[in-house]
């Protein structure tokens, strides 16, 4: 018994030094996830070579270049942006066409900026109201959900488009 109330209270002693080291739980997790995607989608960018970024697997799909420069603006710029209430910058607007190592470098930028915007979220900021898609406003939540589940969804396709053209997408190669 003695033991339990021991035990108890150096829990309830240590519960707020605890909760004072993680006050931002879930947008420290959102910025993990925005290091492990950047490098992710950045190594498979690279991986691909640059005569393949023309590839599509079907007519009716964006080639891998078109997803590279999708990202870019339309995902993280503009996703980044609203997660953050930040403006997405203003940048040369890039297509699937570009040169490989034009849409790569423009790729680390986006991610770059990502880094930035999102280094200031805090959990308590999560409920408020931003800017989205369409006019429509959005928690700022939504936003970043959305923009987590971008990354995965243009990742596990440029993984497909890899794999297609005889790579190991960069999750494959270190054994994730």
């Amino acid at each position: 018994m003695k033991a339990c109330v021991g035990t108890l209270a150096l829990a309830l002693c240590a519960g707020p030094a605890v909760g004072a080291a993680q006050q931002n739980p879930v947008a420290d997790a959102f910025r993990a996830m925005e290091q492990r995607h950047a490098k992710n989608i950045t190594d498979a960018a690279e991986e691909m070579p640059a005569d393949k970024y023309g590839f599509k697997p079907t007519p009716a799909q964006m080639s891998f270049g078109d997803v590279i420069a999708h990202l870019i603006e339309d995902g993280n710029d503009n996703l980044c942006g609203a997660a953050s209430g930040q403006k997405a910058p203003t940048r040369p607007k890039l297509t699937g066409a570009d040169p490989k190592d034009k849409l790569v470098a423009g790729l680390k930028e986006s991610f770059q900026f990502c880094s930035t915007a999102l280094g200031s979220i805090q959990d308590a900021q999560l409920g408020d109201s931003v800017p989205f898609f369409g006019g429509r406003k959005v928690t700022r939540g939504v936003a970043v959900l959305v923009t987590v589940a971008d990354w995965a969804d243009h990742y596990s396709q440029l993984a497909i488009y890899l794999r297609l053209n005889g790579h190991l997408p960069p999750t494959a190669r270190r054994g994730m």
